[in-house]
Order: structure tokens, then sequence, then C-alpha cells
């Protein structure tokens, strides 16, 4: 009887033993190891960006876009797939700045596009009602 517990005792230590054995790392790219994300930015931030870059597309993912919107802003209400009908015809190369009147809305606009493959996304933090209280215009 030892015998068998003996046996039975040391065929555990081995197994045990050999699941602790470390594997290699496996060595990764960069391309492995970085996500792509869109960048929140405050509403100075984003207005430098809209300075500097005149090719800068601003998306307003609200359907409140008609009582006002950030000056060159075009609207593709997420609420009713308008942005994902267009997101085929967008250049994913471009940069993007995405923003809403609700912070949950412009969060989801700004993932899909990075969803599609888009490489250089926005999202204006505080969203509309921010930039408003930044004092910047409108349209």
């Amino acid at each position: 009887m030892k015998k068998i517990f003996l046996i039975t005792l040391v065929i555990a230590i081995v197994f045990i033993a050999g699941c602790a054995v470390e594997e290699p790392a496996k060595q990764t790219s960069s391309e492995d190891t970085e996500s792509t994300t869109y960048m929140d930015v405050s509403p100075v931030k984003a207005k430098e960006l809209i300075e500097m870059n005149p090719d800068l597309i601003i998306i307003d993912v609200s359907s409140n876009y008609d009582s006002g919107h950030l000056p060159g802003a075009v609207n593709y209400y997420l609420g009713d797939g308008s942005l994902d009908d267009v997101i085929p015809t967008l250049n994913p190369e471009a940069e993007y700045l995405v923003y809403c009147h609700v912070d949950s809305v412009a969060i989801a606009g700004a993932q899909k596009l990075i969803d599609a493959g888009f490489t250089t996304v926005y999202r204006l933090e505080g969203n509309y009602a921010a930039w408003v209280n930044a004092g910047y215009l409108i349209e």
C-alpha cells in the first residue's frame, strides 16, 4: 500500500513540476502590441487641430446637428445608421474629430471608425457642451 502511495506521489510531483515550466516568451512585433484606439482631446486641443489641419474631418454623430454644430462639421447621425452607411466612402487614412451631445454616442461613433480601420480618430472630450462652454464659435 505504501509503495502504491509513494509511486502516486512521485507521479503527481513530476506532473506538477512539468506544468510549472515556463515557456519562452513569444516575440511580438510592435504591430502586435499596439492597439489602435481613438484619442480624447480637450476643446482647446480640438480647436488647435482644426486650425492646424484644414483637412481634418469633423463629424457630429448626434441628432441635434440643426440646433448647432462645430464649424465645418458634417452630420452622420449614429442612431439612424448614417455613420455606418458613409464609412465605406470615407478615407481611413484621413484625420477625424468625432463629437456628439451625448458622451456614449460620441464614444460609439469614434470606436466605429477605429473598428473599420481608421487610423487617426479624435473624440472631443465633453462634446458639444464643452466646446460651447469654452466660448468657441458654432454654426
